[in-house]
């Protein structure tokens, strides 16, 4: 369980949002929503522990993420704005990088570049992929590790009609194994679920 207690997040002088409070159970999806400057991706890193929070903490089972250090960032699986894919090596080799140090199955890295359409384009250095590619490669990674927790800035974006229904089928398959996601979208999120929380920051 992810549980967000009185949250405050500023940026330099200007607070973001305060006294915000969650829990995210397996199973569940939240989706924050706001204009831009809201502080979306500033909620998302501190619930990731890239940002510190002015006030209140972000506890993963009962315990401060802080406290947990790499074992809570162990069971988390975070896409932001930017890709994170390298972009000398290629999509298969950017797959085999990620599962590095994990105990993911490298025998489905195959198998997930075809479904996410890039198996014709598995041995392409990642830097020539269109948008499009680089974002699906990016989420590619998440099929491969399995992480507990995906925490995902706008995965939807630079996506078409047909991918996007792809990948909200791997976000339905990720809450059906009882996985948490947190994303912001500027898009609507079409999965069925026990569980949809919306946050809207103002």
């Amino acid at each position: 369980m992810l549980e967000a207690v009185d949250l405050e997040c500023v940026r330099g002088d200007r607070p973001l949002f305060s006294h915000l409070s969650f829990r995210l159970k397996p199973g569940e999806l939240m989706h924050v929503t706001g204009v831009n400057g809201s502080g979306k991706t500033t909620l998302l890193r501190t619930l990731c522990g890239l940002t510190h929070a002015a006030a209140g903490e972000v506890r993963w089972n009962g315990s401060t993420i802080h406290e947990l250090g790499d074992d809570y960032r162990s069971q988390l699986a975070y896409v932001g704005h930017s890709n994170g894919i390298q972009g000398e090596l290629t999509a298969e080799e950017n797959l085999r990088a990620a599962c590095l140090g994990t105990a993911a199955d490298t025998t489905r890295i195959q198998e997930t570049l075809k479904r996410l359409g890039l198996a014709p384009y598995r041995h392409f250095p990642s830097k020539v992929l269109s948008q499009g590619q680089k974002r699906r490669l990016a989420l590619a990674r998440l099929a491969i590790l399995r992480k507990s927790l995906w925490i995902l800035d706008e995965p939807l974006s630079a996506l078409d009609v047909n991918s996007v229904v792809l990948m909200t089928e791997i976000l339905m398959e990720h809450l059906a194994r009882d996985g948490l996601i947190i994303m912001t979208s500027h898009q609507e999120i079409d999965v069925e679920t026990k569980t949809i929380l919306q946050i809207q920051l103002d």
